[in-house]
């Protein structure tokens, strides 16, 4: 028997009820995820931008934890947005059909929107509002008025304070539609969007463009490997169902229409999941990335199967989809040691018992983590303070921490490093056995540290040859509001500036560069040159260069761009 709006409105709010009750007692029982902890970090230096993203996450916590300082709180903004999301689409939805049947077994059988109707990341804001675009959008497309030019705008520029990928949103929706450029109103758009985004790029300029820098050059792998297409082609179609999500594709697939909306959905569909298809040429793809698309599937499905009945197979094999997703959840809050074992279940266990027994060794000071954003995180979130300290060696990636005042405030104290492994370079006093595993820890009594220093060459000369030496111009920048002394005469922890050359995935061993830096004085702020000799590799190619200042004890840190040379 049909069900008119007005009973399928109460059934959807019914679901409602149910989808926030399952993601408050998700998000109060599940215990923080460390890239939880990473943004929950944002949320204690609240600014216009990060090293990875946008600030809206961070806005999302810091709202949330002024409510309740506890995991529910994290996520309690989520929770909301999430839900206000499922209203929204509804909305967008009842013009083309009423099948509330149809839309809660489509909305719940999609793996991410489960994941995002607690965890926060900034794919969490980013789910919200491309939602939120597209309902105002609908309405602006139909009414082009200054109501909805205004809110249009506003909504945008939130987009892009959220994650980054809210520009592909835009992209595909202008091209899916070129008479919006023929409007006066849009160019309104374009401007107070840009207008009230000025203060993320200012941030930008500010720090020398770090998520431009990571995004677009740092992240990309050296070489292709073939599996980074099918783990993503096989994420794609497990994150829209694993018992149904072919369904959803192969219905959105075949849906016709002349309708401009649902064009500009399938420009969003398809040029999404193309773009991150290709982005597999360069390095691995996290599946989550293609959440606005997923969204702009489940609407298209939706559309394509609302004007007939629930087929009867599909219903049961939706049911089954979804009872198999909520068991998962349910994994999530009371944990089987079996599962434990596997690595995405046991990121969600065992967080805060492990920082109390780091904290118990480390009591007040300090504690340094190597090549980690996530470990220093965790143990701040469940120690609340922001003691812990990622120390980014030049063998990984930089992040917040090589931004945030954090290094400024151990520098010349005493310190504790904890270290994941017996390395053979140091002088362990600790074994720390957590079910996280085994850790080593052991003190510095006065950390000499420059992981903000930037060394880098005036120029880069061309004309390199196999082996030969070449000497370059290098400008030391001092960040610091203290002069900077790289000098070793009377320090404890000596300090060194090294080189190295990396070639695919290969990093050579750093090499000293033949400078004089025992006189070099840089007063706080201010930038100093010299000159530095280095050896070329002995092979030909193309190779990435390098420039590190090492500190004993720490194994040295990243302090130069990756300076592209190639070697003849």
């Amino acid at each position: 028997m049909p069900v008119n709006r007005k009973s399928s409105d109460n059934i959807l709010f019914i679901f409602l009820g149910i989808w926030v009750l399952l993601n408050l007692i998700q998000a109060a029982f599940v215990e923080v995820h460390a890239d939880e902890a990473y943004y929950w970090m944002y949320s204690r230096f609240l600014d216009w931008g990060y090293f990875d993203h946008p600030p809206m996450v961070a806005l999302f916590i810091k709202t949330g934890d002024a409510i309740s300082g506890s995991t529910l709180g994290l996520r309690l903004i989520t929770v909301l947005t999430s839900t206000l999301s499922v209203y929204f689409l509804w909305q967008m939805l009842k013009p083309y059909a009423v099948n509330i049947k149809l839309f809660i077994l489509l909305f719940g059988s999609v793996v991410l929107f489960h994941v995002y109707g607690f965890i926060t990341t900034p794919d969490a804001p980013l789910a919200f509002f491309t939602v939120l675009f597209f309902y105002v959008y609908q309405r602006y497309e139909k009414e082009d008025n200054r109501k909805w030019a205004l809110l249009l705008a506003l909504v945008i520029a939130c987009l892009l304070y959220s994650k980054y990928h809210a520009i592909l949103v835009l992209f595909f929706t202008v091209i899916s539609n070129l008479k919006l450029l023929q409007r006066r109103s849009f160019w309104g758009i374009v401007l107070v969007s840009i207008l009230v985004f000025l203060p993320h790029i200012w941030w930008q300029v500010q720090n020398n463009y770090p998520s431009f820098y990571y995004h677009v050059i740092d992240r990309s792998a050296a070489f292709y490997k073939f599996r980074y297409t099918t783990e993503y082609l096989l994420a794609q179609l497990a994150l829209a169902g694993p018992l149904v999500g072919w369904y959803l594709y192969s219905s959105a697939a075949v849906l016709k229409t002349s309708d401009s909306f649902i064009r500009a959905l399938k420009f969003n569909c398809y040029g999404i999941f193309i773009f991150f298809l290709f982005s597999t040429l360069k390095g691995r793809v996290e599946a989550h990335w293609t959440l606005p698309a997923m969204l702009c599937l489940f609407i298209l499905a939706y559309i394509a199967l609302a004007d007939r009945p629930v087929a009867r197979w599909f219903e049961r094999l939706a049911i089954a989809n979804i009872a198999l997703v909520i068991l998962v959840r349910l994994v999530l809050i009371v944990p089987l040691d079996a599962l434990k074992k596997v690595r995405i279940v046991a990121y969600y266990f065992s967080n805060e018992e492990w920082a109390k027994q780091i904290r118990q060794k480390a009591g007040n000071y300090p504690v340094i983590f190597y090549d980690s954003f996530q470990a220093p995180s965790r143990y701040n979130y469940y120690t609340r303070s922001t003691k812990g300290f990622s120390y980014d060696s030049r063998n990984y990636r930089k992040n917040q921490y090589d931004i945030w005042p954090l290094e400024d405030s151990i520098r010349h104290k005493k310190a504790y490093l904890v270290l994941d492994n017996e390395y053979s370079e140091y002088k362990l006093q600790d074994t720390i056995r957590t079910e996280k595993g085994i850790y080593y820890g052991t003190w510095i009594d006065s950390v000499r540290m420059y992981q903000k220093v930037s060394v880098n060459p005036l120029t880069v000369p061309a004309g390199w040859k196999t082996g030969a030496l070449r000497t370059l111009k290098l400008k030391i920048t001092n960040p610091y509001d203290e002069p900077l002394v790289l000098g070793n005469k009377n320090q404890k922890w000596k300090c060194y500036l090294e080189y190295s050359f990396k070639k695919g995935d290969v990093l050579e061993d750093f090499k000293p560069v033949q400078a004089n830096l025992e006189q070099l004085n840089i007063p706080a702020g201010a930038s100093a040159e010299i000159t530095g000799t280095i050896k070329a590799p002995a092979t030909a190619g193309k190779y990435k260069l390098i420039l590190s200042l090492r500190t004993e004890p720490f194994r040295g840190g990243r302090n130069s761009n990756i300076i592209a040379v190639e070697i003849k």
